[in-house]
């Protein structure tokens, strides 16, 4: 291939197609929710988790968002292990999905991954085009 105005070779960047995957793309590729059991069953006790560097891609101009993700739960029998939320929380930044969408998505593998006695999702993203958005979504187990 050449440049039209040199015709000198142009170099070829290589893509991700020959290129190996990298270690982190892989374990957010093969990542799930994990939990593990909760060592105080019976107990009432909030869990607040703070996930400042989340991002997904806008459904309608791809452009990128991003947000913090605040969780806050009291557990059940289960409680959601840390590296694989952070994981599952990196799975999004490729995605093209609404601010709404993502917060109840979130809330809705949460709740099948652990199933908490309560839990809120906050999506607070950051503004663009002088637009400022906070989804909120909870469930509280019947």
């Amino acid at each position: 291939m050449t440049h039209p105005s040199t015709e000198q070779p142009l170099a070829v960047a290589e893509t991700n197609s020959t290129q190996e995957i990298k270690y982190g793309e892989r374990e957010i590729q093969a990542g799930r929710l994990i939990t593990f059991p909760n060592p105080r069953i019976g107990r009432r006790y909030h869990i607040n988790i703070t996930l400042p560097e989340f991002t997904c891609k806008c459904p309608f101009s791809g452009y990128p968002d991003f947000a913090t993700i605040d969780v806050t739960y009291i557990p059940d029998q289960r409680v959601v292990e840390l590296k694989a939320l952070k994981l599952y929380i990196n799975s999004y930044r490729d995605r093209y999905i609404s601010h709404e969408e993502s917060a109840n998505q979130i809330l809705d593998d949460l709740i099948a991954a652990c199933d908490p006695l309560e839990i809120t999702v906050k999506a607070d993203f950051t503004p663009r085009g002088n637009v400022h958005t906070v989804i909120e979504a909870t469930h509280t187990k019947s």
